[in-house]
């Protein structure tokens, strides 16, 4: 799928996010979740579940991208270090690359950045589960 065809179906078929595909490219994805206060938890940081649903959807955009659309394509596992506070208020930004494209299982992984920096707010690693009639 190319990126207008994977905005169409994210919005087709998750209406709820607001994430931005900014790009996709060779088992490599870019996507931006805008912040905003129900982002937040106390401390005035970006929540750690916020900071999982980027590494999420980013590993699920790489797929879409290289395989079509899987909607049924489920996360099995997905595991997060929080490396640095991300700034409040700041956008999300989480750089997916996939690790193994196997016939039943896809391993990606994220780093999520606050935009505008150089350092990673968090490391994520996660596999996906692709149902049978989806390989080809």
């Amino acid at each position: 799928m190319d990126l207008a065809a994977i905005r169409a179906f994210i919005a087709q078929e998750f209406p709820q996010t607001n994430v931005v595909i900014e790009a996709v490219g060779e088992q490599t994805c870019r996507v931006r979740q805008p912040i905003d206060t129900s982002h937040l938890r106390p401390g005035g940081t970006v929540s750690g579940p916020t900071q999982m649903f980027v590494a999420d959807v980013a590993i699920y955009i790489a797929i879409l991208h290289k395989l079509g659309p899987v909607a049924l394509a489920v996360t099995t596992q997905l595991s997060i270090n929080f490396l640095n506070k991300p700034a409040a208020h700041t956008d999300l930004v989480g750089e997916c690359k996939l690790l193994k494209l196997g016939k039943r299982l896809v391993v990606g992984e994220v780093y999520i950045y606050s935009a505008g920096s150089s350092e990673p707010v968090a490391h994520a690693v996660g596999t996906y589960s692709i149902p049978p009639e989806a390989v080809q």
